[in-house]
């Protein structure tokens, strides 16, 4: 798993932009979770949420298949760490869920999520699966699926930072 965090091109074409700005975010939420053991990895340091680093990556492998697997390619594959049970398992795991298990499945993830974004032709590329949202057909493009990517990490990053400074005080982007 590469943890090596690049800087996006100050300029670029579009779709070089846009992949290298989900790239990056994708690497600082690596960067917040090396060197964390377990157990840190499964603290939820902020008493009022069951945020935890654990629980943001696993959910992010959870949004990873949904986006790219199953919208965009069309997939029909049950992503991992979702329970019909509990809506929000991917952040309310058992005993049994490791660090190590979840970055072998969001490398997996990644990966493959790639792989779809790569097969696409363009950014305007629609997305295979048309889904129902407040009632009305949604299909989105493939430049709507990546940036909605960036904003969901970027927005779970922010969290990431503060968890991990609560558990042992290191913070930085």
């Amino acid at each position: 798993m590469n943890l090596k965090r690049v800087d996006p091109q100050q300029v670029a074409d579009e779709r070089t932009a846009v992949r290298e700005w989900l790239e990056y975010h994708r690497a600082t939420l690596l960067m917040k979770i090396n060197g964390l053991s377990d157990a840190q990895a499964r603290t939820r340091a902020i008493s009022s949420s069951n945020l935890s680093l654990l629980g943001l990556l696993r959910h992010m492998v959870v949004v990873e298949c949904y986006w790219f697997t199953w919208v965009v390619a069309g997939v029909d594959r049950e992503p991992l760490f979702v329970s019909d049970d509990d809506r929000d398992f991917d952040f309310n795991f058992d005993d049994a869920a490791t660090l190590e298990e979840a970055l072998l499945a969001f490398d997996a993830e990644v990966n493959e999520s790639r792989r779809f974004e790569a097969a696409c032709e363009s950014l305007d590329s629609l997305a295979a699966r048309t889904e129902v949202r407040d009632g009305a057909d949604f299909r989105p493009d493939l430049r709507w699926v990546m940036l909605h990517m960036i904003e969901e990490y970027a927005r779970h990053n922010g969290h990431a930072d503060l968890l991990r400074e609560a558990i042992d005080g290191e913070a930085g982007d």
